[in-house]
């Protein structure tokens, strides 16, 4: 048996590579920097170039390292030239992926165009599963072990009706994607997890609450999450501690989507 510290629960991400979809706002671009604190290199990456660069900024004024990379995930065209031009920034390719980007639909299902159909499909299921395989070919390729981290949402779990169940639907396809991948991966020493958060301060957030109002009055606790308030959970799912966890899906909810 390996000889484990007391306790095993390091956070210490020095020398990796982690890779952040839909960095330039809300929880991405929480998480790049969270990743940066402790210690890992991270590529940032989105379709808004400009807050990206002042994300990066930030990083670095912190002390962190980090580099901007222009993304669009609804152009699978894109990715592999992203992976390869990530390993020419740092070296390596990454070995922390966070699923991040992600859209709302924030409509009656019969009412939604084809269009907004697919689009809602590719960024937040078709996006995440490429960037998944793409990530985990490298890996295995390298003979190097790696950690997935997808954002699903607590909507994956309830769906009251409100004019959203694409987003519910595709939301729940990424919990069983990751419960899926990780058993497929596994063997390579790769950990695929996701994180479904409940009602947190984020800019798609501040438009839902603009158009439906306070919705927090109906939470047992009624606030809305801070995104530091996920750091530790991120942070453990892609921590050398938590090798022995895949295919798990954490809920972030304060108990808002019952039990």
């Amino acid at each position: 048996m390996p000889d484990f510290p007391l306790p095993n629960a390091s956070f210490d991400l020095t020398g990796q590579v982690a890779l952040v979809t839909g960095a330039s706002s809300g929880l991405g671009h929480r998480f790049a920097q969270v990743l940066a604190a402790a210690g890992a290199k991270v590529a940032v990456a989105a379709r808004r170039t400009d807050k990206l660069q002042a994300l990066v900024d930030t990083i670095h004024a912190a002390g962190g390292q980090a580099e901007a990379f222009a993304l669009d995930v609804t152009q699978d065209a894109q990715f592999e030239p992203l992976f390869d031009a990530i390993e020419a920034a740092f070296g390596t390719s990454p070995g922390i992926l966070v699923n991040n980007a992600g859209i709302p639909d924030a409509q009656r299902a019969h009412k939604m165009s084809v269009a907004d159909i697919d689009r809602v499909f590719s960024v937040n299921l078709r996006a995440p599963w490429l960037l998944s395989c793409e990530f985990a070919r490298r890996r295995m390729a390298a003979q190097l072990p790696g950690r997935i981290v997808n954002i699903s949402s607590m909507a994956a779990f309830q769906y009251k009706g409100g004019g959203a169940a694409l987003y519910a639907t595709t939301k729940m396809a990424v919990v069983r994607m990751s419960e899926a991948l990780a058993v497929e991966w596994a063997k390579f020493g790769i950990n695929v997890n996701a994180i479904a958060p409940g009602a947190f301060s984020s800019e798609m957030m501040d438009g839902m609450l603009q158009r439906v109002g306070d919705i927090t009055k109906g939470f047992p606790r009624p606030r809305l999450g801070d995104p530091a308030q996920m750091d530790s959970t991120l942070l453990y799912l892609v921590a050398p501690a938590s090798e022995f966890v895949t295919g798990t899906t954490i809920r972030i909810d304060d108990a808002q989507g019952g039990r």
